[in-house]
Formats: C-alpha cells, sequence, structure tokens
C-alpha cells in the first residue's frame, strides 16, 4: 500500500483553506431518481452538514482512484457495485474538488463505519436543497445536477 501523503491544509489562490494537498475527490452515488449522501459529524471541518463521501487525494492517486478510497473508507461500500460514468471538477486554480458521478446497481450499500459521520441515506434529487448543505456541495450542487439530468436523459 502505498503512503498516505495528501492529508493537510492547503491554501489556495482562491484564498480559502481546503482540505487535501493534492486536492480532493468525492464520489456522488446515484440509483433510482436519489444520490447517496452523508450526514457529517458536529466536529468534522464544516460538520453537521450533508454531503457525498470524500476526502485528500494522495499523489499517487486518480481522481477515481482517490474518491473510491474515501468512499469505501466512510460508507463500506463495494466499488465493485458501481460504474463512474462522468467527473466534475471544481477548479481553485491550485486545488481542485472533483466530484465523481457513478451509478449504483441493486446490490450497493452503504452505512456509517465511524465517527466522521452520523448517517448516510438515499436521497431524491429534488429533496436535497432540503437538507443542510455542506457549503461547498451546496454551491456546486446545481450544476451537478444539470450533469446528472443530461446523463439520465442519454441513458
Amino acid at each position: 500500500m502505498a503512503a498516505r501523503d495528501g492529508d493537510g491544509w492547503i491554501e489556495c489562490a482562491c484564498g480559502s483553506k481546503h482540505w487535501g494537498k493534492h486536492g480532493a475527490a468525492g464520489l456522488l452515488i446515484i440509483r433510482d431518481g436519489a444520490i447517496f449522501l452523508q450526514h457529517r459529524a458536529p466536529w468534522v471541518h464544516n460538520g453537521d452538514t450533508w454531503g457525498i463521501p470524500g476526502g485528500a487525494r494522495d499523489s499517487h492517486e486518480s481522481i477515481i482512484d482517490g474518491a473510491m478510497r474515501e468512499a469505501v473508507e466512510e460508507t463500506g461500500i463495494n466499488p465493485a457495485d458501481l460504474q463512474a460514468v462522468h467527473t466534475f471538477t471544481d477548479d481553485h486554480n491550485g486545488w481542485s474538488y472533483s466530484t465523481v458521478i457513478a451509478l449504483a446497481n441493486e446490490n450497493l450499500e452503504g452505512h456509517e463505519l465511524n465517527d466522521e459521520s452520523h448517517e448516510v441515506r438515499w436521497v431524491k434529487f429534488d429533496d436535497v436543497t432540503r437538507l443542510p448543505l455542506h457549503p461547498s456541495f451546496a454551491k456546486t450542487w446545481p450544476q451537478v445536477r444539470t450533469i446528472i439530468d443530461e446523463l439520465e436523459a442519454i441513458a
């Protein structure tokens, strides 16, 4: 197993501090008109909000590998039950967060694996904004939702 070298804060050109020395990635899992969301514990950065499982990428990881590893660590999902179909990157000119959109089959199950999350659940697309969302996820959700709608239109 390669060393974990991505954990840590970085200050980027936007003037904000971000988690992930080599950027970060998350997994937006969709099935049956819903996405798989994680309720973050109050003690984590931007805690007590909802978002997708994800975190810091290591220098040797691809975007998809980093997003999958983080989601497995946080929710115990089986990557064999997923098909990555699109990646959306929020580029901050020196740091980026990439959202990997993946389709889940009917076998996919996940749950809270550690104290970083209170709960995981499937949330219908139209109900996502009714939850208190992680600020960065809330900002990119409209763009990601458009991508999901386009992917579903061609499926």
